[in-house]
């Protein structure tokens, strides 16, 4: 058993993990000042005796015995992430300092959940680990892009400095149940727009790609990642099939049996036209292999968001 702290522990992907860790045997402490977490998504482990939950903002110090940290805290949907820019970047950078604080001060094991968006508009396709990436420093996701490229080198530096046992996961486009109906990500959107009835909104010509992961594929890879003994990545994990976003609105429109229509608005600015994660490391690494296929995790999505609304 060890005890393990998650960072961002209420939200959609911390408070699967959580599960998984629970599920494991280990004692499991969130933490989550709610922003965009919910307590809905932990409710039902209140009663674990080896659960606990705690509301605090990661750009505050704190101190905790624990084995094992895995950093998830900071909003990652665009509408989330740009309502408070100066915090998300406070969120990234202060709080991987007092989070490698904290396993250093302790002697804990830490991961640190970065993001396909290090890649930022990629001239690169598909993207491996060792691209160095595309990014606006001063565009309006710089604020979460260039946070967690900061977060990245801090990692690095606190493991050559300090001896800091690291690990570094690079997230891609990641859906299933838990996630919030208005976080404006594009599945999400389109699977509220299609239930509601309304206009399924399409941001440019729809011709930008994706390739999108099942959360328990996600779950499943970051938590064996952790316990690979010597690999600190960073790699990339996320599901290699690529699909156009007019590609995506048309199978939700499909499963949704919905009578919303498709309307094109102009692209935001630095939007990534592709998005493709090259996956060799994770596979070779840990057998990182995504099993479940985007319709059928957009099924058990589309359930979930029935069932909410």
């Amino acid at each position: 058993m060890k005890r393990v702290l998650v960072t961002g522990g209420a939200g959609f992907l911390g408070s699967f993990l959580c599960e998984k860790l629970l599920a494991a045997g280990n004692e499991v402490i969130a933490l989550d000042n709610y922003f965009c977490g919910n307590k809905k998504n932990i409710g039902h482990l209140l009663n674990n005796p080896r659960f606990e939950a705690i509301r605090h903002d990661v750009t505050q110090p704190i101190h905790l015995e624990v084995d094992d940290i895995y950093n998830f805290a900071c909003p990652a949907s665009p509408i989330h992430y740009q309502h408070n820019p100066v915090h998300t970047t406070k969120t990234c950078v202060m709080g991987a300092i007092n989070m490698l604080e904290l396993a250093r001060n302790v002697n804990a094991k830490i991961i640190q959940a970065s993001t396909s968006e290090v890649y930022g508009d990629p001239l690169v396709h598909p993207q491996t680990e060792e691209y160095f990436g595309n990014v606006n420093t001063i565009g309006p996701r710089s604020c979460y892009d260039e946070g967690k490229r900061v977060a990245e080198t801090l990692f690095f530096d606190y493991h050559q400095q300090y001896g800091v046992e690291i690990k570094i996961i690079r997230i891609f486009n990641t859906y299933g149940p838990r996630m919030s109906i208005n976080d404006g990500r594009v599945v999400s959107n389109f699977i509220v727009q299609a239930l509601r009835g309304e206009d399924i909104t399409i941001y440019g010509k729809g011709d930008q790609t994706r390739s999108f992961c099942y959360v328990d594929d996600l779950i499943e890879g970051i938590v064996n990642f952790m316990e690979e003994p010597s690999a600190k990545g960073p790699i990339n994990l996320g599901n290699p099939c690529e699909f156009t976003i007019l590609e995506l609105a048309e199978k939700v429109l499909k499963l949704t049996e919905s009578k919303s229509k498709i309307i094109f608005s102009p692209l935001p600015q630095n939007d990534p036209m592709q998005r493709q994660p090259v996956i060799e490391k994770a596979q070779k690494l840990i057998g990182f292999s995504p099993k479940v296929e985007l319709e059928e995790g957009l099924k058990k999505t589309i359930e979930y968001f029935r069932s909410t609304l």
